[in-house]
């Protein structure tokens, strides 16, 4: 867990990896509970039986489940303390390389890309890797943009 305690120590860490979460299990109720928040109820995801005779032979998570996961494995990965407020800004770029079969165990990886400097903060770009426990390729990779403001 990376702690930064101002702007100059985040700047500093530009470039470099952050950190690497625990893993962390996805079961059918978790896709479950997401198909109904999003009302993304395609049978690969939620019905298991079906999915057995599909082409990955089990339902898996949705890619935008997974690409969710981003902030879980950030608060894991590194904190940014004296900051009055950090918001989300949007995303450059977004890869789902991988299905994530259900009961697969998923990790992030983060790494701080670039800090750009604003008039009250920072805009940081992150690259997050989102790793399958056992598998070589990534189940995502995605840049996210946020805003710290001191």
């Amino acid at each position: 867990m990376r702690i930064f305690l101002s702007l100059d120590e985040i700047k500093a860490a530009a470039g470099t990896e952050l950190g690497v979460s625990d893993w962390l299990e996805i079961d059918q109720q978790r896709v479950d509970r997401f198909a109904e928040a999003t009302g993304d109820h395609q049978w690969i995801h939620v019905d298991p039986q079906r999915a057995a005779s599909g082409p990955f032979g089990t339902t898996i998570a949705h890619g935008y489940l997974t690409l969710s996961l981003i902030p879980y494995f950030a608060v894991r990965n590194y904190r940014i303390e004296g900051g009055r407020m950090s918001v989300n800004y949007g995303l450059n770029k977004v890869r789902f390389i991988t299905p994530v079969p259900v009961g697969s165990r998923l990790r992030g990886r983060t790494e701080l890309v670039t800090v750009d400097e604003l008039e009250s903060g920072a805009q940081l770009s992150f690259r997050t890797t989102i790793e399958i426990e056992g598998v070589e390729r990534p189940a995502c990779v995605a840049e996210t943009l946020s805003r710290q403001y001191f």
